[in-house]
């Protein structure tokens, strides 16, 4: 049996899912085999329907595989049950979505505090404070979600997510919706608590944009890895 390496923050081999929906198999993943380090600051890539979503789902700790190896924070994610599979994701992986998935009826401050609050954590106030005032969304603190723009939706998600302090944090289409000007404002964000933290960020994507951004690219095609290259991401200063 081949075995997560200690030096992996994710590591996946042979990795198969397969969806059933009555007599009818799609295989979503066919073999996939990658390894993840501590860190990093990846994007997943390729056409619709390659499995980026399927990946990241299994990846965060959301579905189940079918077959192969998949090891995530340590953790065997074929030994995991459902409730297992939970308490992972809310101690230890943040996600930002595409549809930014803010609480409507909370306040900027009350959505960090959310995820906060689920884990039992003291001191949240303060810490949803701090983690907006450190992202530049201080004067965004008592504003709800059909107060902000969508640029600034997805940046309290953002903060949501990091809140807990979180070694991983998966991110689905997380420029989808937004303009230029916002887009670089997240991506940066993003940047930043990955160099200063040490985050490891893993986001799927069609946007070059975000490619822009990343130290490593996997291209994902019909469910398999077509390829896995080192990059040099852009400069955070760059206009």
């Amino acid at each position: 049996m081949v075995k997560a390496s200690a030096e992996s923050l994710v590591s996946a081999v042979e990795l198969t899912k397969i969806y059933k929906t009555g007599d009818v198999e799609v295989e979503a993943l066919r073999g996939v085999t990658l390894r993840i380090s501590p860190g990093e600051f990846l994007a997943i890539v390729g056409p619709s329907g390659s499995g980026k979503t399927t990946l990241l789902n299994l990846i965060g700790a959301l579905d189940s595989i079918s077959d192969g190896q998949l090891h995530v924070l340590g953790e065997d994610m074929a030994r995991l049950n459902r409730r297992r599979r939970a308490d992972l994701r809310l101690k230890s992986i943040g996600y930002v979505f595409q549809a930014y998935n803010l609480v409507p009826v909370l306040t900027a401050r009350e959505n960090v505090e959310f995820v906060l609050e689920l884990q039992g954590t003291g001191g949240r106030a303060n810490r949803a404070r701090e983690v907006l005032d450190e992202l530049g969304l201080a004067d965004l603190a008592d504003r709800r979600p059909l107060e902000m723009s969508g640029g600034q939706q997805q940046r309290v998600a953002v903060a949501r997510a990091v809140a807990s302090r979180p070694r991983l944090i998966i991110a689905d289409e997380p420029t989808a919706n937004l303009d230029g000007d916002n887009a670089a404002i997240l991506l940066k964000m993003m940047r930043k608590l990955n160099a200063e933290h040490g985050t490891t960020f893993v986001l799927s994507t069609h946007d070059p944009r975000v490619v822009a951004h990343t130290h490593r690219v996997v291209t994902l095609v019909d469910g398999r890895v077509a390829s896995d290259e080192a990059k040099e991401p852009v400069p955070l200063d760059a206009k």
